[in-house]
C-alpha cells in the first residue's frame, strides 16, 4: 500500500477539516497509507473528547494523525516560522514512512511540499482551494505590488509550474490562471474539484417546511460576504410575507451579526442567529426553505467554490446569490437552481425575492438542486478524481524508484 502524506494548515475538528479534508481520506485511506498533517487552534485542541474522538475515527481508517498547534499571531511572522518548521516536519515524516506522495492544501503547505519535492524527489499535489493573493488583497491583508505581494506571486507561479498536479476549485480560477501564468501552465494539466458534500447525509426532508425559512450557512463577518446584500434581501423578505422566518447558522458573534443586518430590531424573534455542531448542519438546512450567500466578486472570488452551495442543493434546496463568485452563478443559470440578485438596491433585491417566490412554485426544483448536487459537488465525485491524481503520480514515482 504506497505510503502518502497530507498536509494543511487547516485543523480537522473545524469543519472544513471535517468536511473538505477527512470526508475525502475516508474514501482514499483504503488504498494509501496518510500520513495527515493538520494545525489545530488552541480551542479545538482543549475540547480533549472530541480530540479523542477524532483520533480514534484516524486510527479507525488507518490514517497516522499528527495534529500541530496552530499560530495565526504575530501576524506574517508566524506563518513564516510555522513554514520552516513544516518543512522539517514533512522531510522527516517523508523520510521516514517513505512517502510516494505529498498532497499539499493551499499555498503555504504547496511551497513547504515544492521544497521538500526538490530535496526527495517525492512530486506533490497543488491543492489550490482559491487564489489566495487575491484573497489577501481583498481582505486589506496585502497590497499589490508590495515584496510580499511579488513574493507570494511567485511562489504560486513555482507551484503551479513543478506541481506533479493542480487541482483548482472552478473552472472559472484556471482560466485566469491560465492568463496569468502561460508559461508555467502552459504544460500543466488542472483538475477542477469543487467543494464536495456528504449526499449521503445532506438530503431534503420527506416535505417542505409549511412557511418560507430563509436560511444563510457560514460565516458572514469574514470580510468576503455582503452584509448590506444580506440585510437588504432580509428586509425585503420581511415585508413581502409577515410570517417568513430567517435563520443564520454562524458561529460569528451574534450580537455583531444581528447589529449589521437589523440595527433597529424590526426582525426580532423572526431572526436567529446560532451556531451549529458540524455533524448536525443537514438538521438546520432540512428545515429551510431556500438560503441566501452574497459574496464580494472580483478576481479574489474566482477560485471560490463555497461548501454551503453542495450541502443546500444536497437538500433539495435552491439558493440566493450573486455573480462572480466562481462557477456559482454558472451552476444556477444551467440547473436552475436558484436566483441571482444584481445589488444592493431595494428594487433589485425585490426582484430576485419575486424570483425566488416563482421558482419555489416549480414541483421540479428540489428534484433538479439534487440533480445539480450529485452531477457537481458529490464526496464519491470527488474521491474519485483524487484516486486517479493518486495513481497517476505514485505509479510514476514508482516507475521512478524502479
Amino acid at each position: 500500500m504506497p505510503s502518502t502524506i497530507y498536509l494543511t494548515r487547516n485543523g480537522l475538528l473545524e469543519p472544513l477539516g471535517q468536511s473538505q479534508v477527512l470526508a475525502y481520506l475516508r474514501g482514499l485511506s483504503r488504498d494509501y497509507r496518510i500520513t495527515l498533517i493538520t494545525y489545530e487552534k488552541d480551542a479545538d485542541r482543549a475540547d480533549s473528547a472530541r480530540m479523542a474522538a477524532m483520533r480514534a475515527e484516524c486510527e479507525r481508517l488507518g490514517i497516522r494523525w499528527l495534529p500541530q498547534h496552530f499560530r495565526a499571531q504575530p501576524k506574517w511572522i508566524a506563518p513564516a516560522l510555522s513554514m520552516v518548521r513544516m518543512v522539517w516536519l514533512l522531510y522527516r515524516e517523508v523520510k521516514q514512512q517513505g512517502a510516494r506522495l505529498i498532497h499539499s492544501r493551499s499555498y503555504i503547505p504547496a511551497a513547504v511540499a515544492m521544497i521538500v519535492g526538490r530535496i526527495t524527489g517525492v512530486p506533490f499535489i497543488f491543492d489550490m482551494r482559491a487564489l489566495w493573493p487575491e484573497e489577501l488583497i481583498t481582505a486589506g491583508r496585502l497590497r499589490r505590488g508590495s515584496l510580499l505581494h511579488r513574493a507570494i506571486v511567485a511562489a504560486e507561479a513555482a507551484c503551479l509550474k513543478r506541481a506533479g498536479a493542480v487541482v483548482s476549485l472552478t473552472h472559472a480560477a484556471v482560466a485566469h490562471l491560465q492568463r496569468a501564468y502561460p508559461a508555467a501552465m502552459i504544460w500543466q494539466g488542472v483538475a477542477v474539484i469543487p467543494t464536495c458534500a456528504d449526499l449521503d447525509r445532506f438530503v431534503p426532508p420527506p416535505a417542505p417546511p409549511s412557511r418560507i425559512v430563509i436560511g444563510c450557512l457560514g460565516t458572514v463577518l469574514s470580510g468576503w460576504f455582503r452584509l448590506d446584500w444580506l440585510a437588504a434581501f432580509l428586509q425585503v423578505a420581511a415585508e413581502s410575507d409577515p410570517d417568513a422566518v430567517f435563520e443564520l447558522t454562524t458561529l460569528d458573534n451574534a450580537a455583531q451579526v444581528r447589529a449589521a443586518l437589523d440595527p433597529t430590531g424590526q426582525l426580532g424573534n423572526r431572526m436567529t442567529i446560532a451556531p451549529c455542531a458540524p455533524d448536525q448542519v443537514h438538521t438546520v438546512l432540512q428545515r429551510q426553505t431556500a438560503s441566501v450567500m452574497f459574496f464580494t466578486d472580483g478576481l479574489s472570488k474566482l477560485g471560490s467554490s463555497p461548501t454551503r452551495m453542495a450541502e443546500i442543493l444536497g437538500c433539495g434546496m435552491p439558493v440566493v446569490a450573486n455573480d462572480g463568485v466562481g462557477d456559482v452563478a454558472y451552476i444556477i443559470r444551467k440547473y436552475r437552481v436558484g436566483v441571482l440578485a444584481e445589488s444592493a438596491a431595494p428594487d433589485a433585491m425585490a426582484r430576485a425575492w419575486n424570483a425566488l417566490l416563482e421558482l419555489l412554485k416549480d414541483p421540479d426544483l428540489r428534484t433538479r438542486c439534487r440533480q445539480a448536487a450529485e452531477e457537481i459537488f458529490s464526496l464519491e465525485a470527488g474521491t474519485t478524481a483524487y484516486a486517479q491524481i493518486y495513481r497517476e503520480l505514485t505509479a510514476g514515482e514508482q516507475s521512478c524508484a524502479d
